[in-house]
């Protein structure tokens, strides 16, 4: 993954009307049967079982070890789950469920190939979308039409997603740029999630974190559920514990790279505190990045990235106001 650069013309889409970014990329399953609620609700960590139609949760699933083997977005539509999930994480969410379905009435099937994902960011997504109903909740959704051709609409924290059948998309999408959507880049749309502060798996997330060390326990964990794959792991960092790790914004003095090491320098030498994962041009904060860091580097404190002359702010997220 190279540097996140916004353009003027996308940025105005995006924070003004409606950007429309392509992203069937993303991993995609299906769970049918009596069981699929109460058993995807005994592999991943937040609440599936007390699902109502037209709700949906964001969860990780998890090692016993409770580290994250990626993050998932869950619907009920009353018929089915529908799962989405980054792709690099697809294959372990797929093996998770055909392994431990064994003796549930649930039914696994692929969509990724079979359905696309329209995001549209920004505050007149819902308008373009003609989801205007829909509940201000994340991941309220329901079934709707887009170009005459069946969609799903899934309030998201950005805009409004559009799940539909992939030989649908050309006329969906056609029918969201009538409406008033303008097509961006993703690179675009991810410097926004970067201001945000909200991490990507596969980017800034892999098989190493913890969800509390990414910040997603509000998000993504429910201490009050029943039994999940590597919960107790993720309760006794929560209730005993301190993450050796938290997710840090990066104001940076210069040029840098994902994967560029950060290195704090104290009385017992340098020692490095962590690497980048997103990084990104930033028309109000200029360049910045995010990094799990280990806790030694409070915000405040200044590391050196790479090997070269660049520094960066260890900040709180999300990113503050500009300097």
């Amino acid at each position: 993954m190279t540097v996140l650069v916004i353009t003027d013309t996308d940025r105005e889409a995006l924070t003004t009307g409606a950007g429309l970014v392509d992203r069937s990329e993303r991993g995609k399953l299906a769970l049918t049967g009596a069981d699929r609620r109460s058993f995807l609700n005994g592999q991943v960590t937040n609440e599936i079982e007390a699902l109502e139609p037209g709700g949906g949760t964001y969860a990780a699933f998890l090692t016993h070890k409770g580290k994250m083997l990626g993050d998932v977005r869950v619907l009920e539509t009353g018929e089915e789950l529908l799962l989405d999930t980054e792709r690099v994480a697809l294959q372990a969410l797929f093996d998770l469920v055909r392994r431990f379905s064994i003796g549930y009435d649930v039914q696994l099937h692929k969509r990724t190939l079979q359905t696309g994902l329209l995001s549209l960011v920004g505050p007149r997504a819902a308008a373009v979308a003609d989801a205007e109903d829909l509940p201000a909740e994340e991941h309220a959704h329901r079934a709707g039409t887009l170009g005459g051709r069946p969609a799903r609409l899934v309030r998201t924290r950005a805009g409004v997603d559009v799940l539909t059948a992939t030989e649908d998309v050309e006329a969906v999408r056609a029918a969201l740029l009538q409406a008033g959507a303008v097509a961006v880049t993703e690179a675009s749309a991810e410097v926004l999630r970067v201001e945000a502060g909200v991490p990507r798996y596969g980017v800034d997330l892999d098989d190493t974190v913890i969800p509390q060390e990414a910040a997603l326990n509000e998000r993504a964990v429910s201490f009050t559920k029943g039994c999940y794959v590597g919960q107790e792991t993720v309760a006794r960092l929560f209730y005993k514990g301190k993450p050796n790790r938290h997710l840090r914004g990066l104001r940076l003095s210069g040029p840098a790279a994902p994967g560029d090491a950060l290195v704090l320098a104290g009385e017992s030498g340098e020692r490095e505190v962590g690497r980048l994962g997103s990084v990104a041009d930033s028309p109000q904060h200029g360049p910045i990045a995010l990094a799990l860091v280990r806790r030694e580097a409070a915000p405040g404190d200044v590391v050196r990235v790479g090997d070269g002359d660049t520094t960066a702010v260890v900040t709180e997220l999300p990113f503050g106001p500009a300097d």
